[in-house]
């Protein structure tokens, strides 16, 4: 499967300038989307939007948004909400959580377990890194933009 390709936008941040990347190489544009940011829909939770107002507008500012990323943004910030939900619980509650079992002779028996939170924070941090790096949201892409916006730059490829 290899590596998610970049959107044509972060190429070209990080890029040489001209319309090439950081290679010197010509990025192609793509399709002409309008890059327009969306509005998020009105059945997101509260955690969920709040994301949505965090970084739709640097998103916006990149134009890396346009109305058809409606579906993946918000799958994105409530996925975020997933995981500070189950944090917050997992912080609340503890990472272990008592379990009793009660066997067909009547006894109980009480053990450990992992908190059903830690799972579900877990995955949905995986899920996160996924949804951000379709957005350039990875601190590995925070270092492109950042090598981008560096305008003495020289034209060594191999720097």
């Amino acid at each position: 499967m290899g590596r998610t390709p970049q959107p044509a936008p972060l190429k070209l941040i990080g890029g040489r300038g001209n319309g090439t990347d950081s290679g010197g190489r010509k990025v192609n544009p793509g399709p002409a989307f309008r890059r327009i940011a969306p509005n998020p829909p009105t059945w997101m939770s509260v955690e969920a939007k709040a994301e949505w107002r965090r970084v739709a507008p640097g998103l916006q500012r990149l134009d890396l948004l346009k109305e058809e990323d409606r579906a993946t943004l918000a799958a994105y910030c409530e996925t975020w909400s997933q995981f500070v939900t189950a944090t917050r619980m997992v912080t609340q509650e503890g990472i272990t959580a008592e379990v009793t079992t009660v066997s067909a002779s009547g006894s109980e028996t009480t053990r450990t377990v992992p908190h059903p939170a830690v799972a579900i924070a877990r995955s949905a941090g995986r899920e996160l890194r996924a949804y951000a790096s379709q957005f350039g949201l990875t601190p590995s892409s925070e270092q492109a933009l950042a090598r981008g916006a560096d305008d003495g730059e020289d034209d060594n490829p191999f720097a």
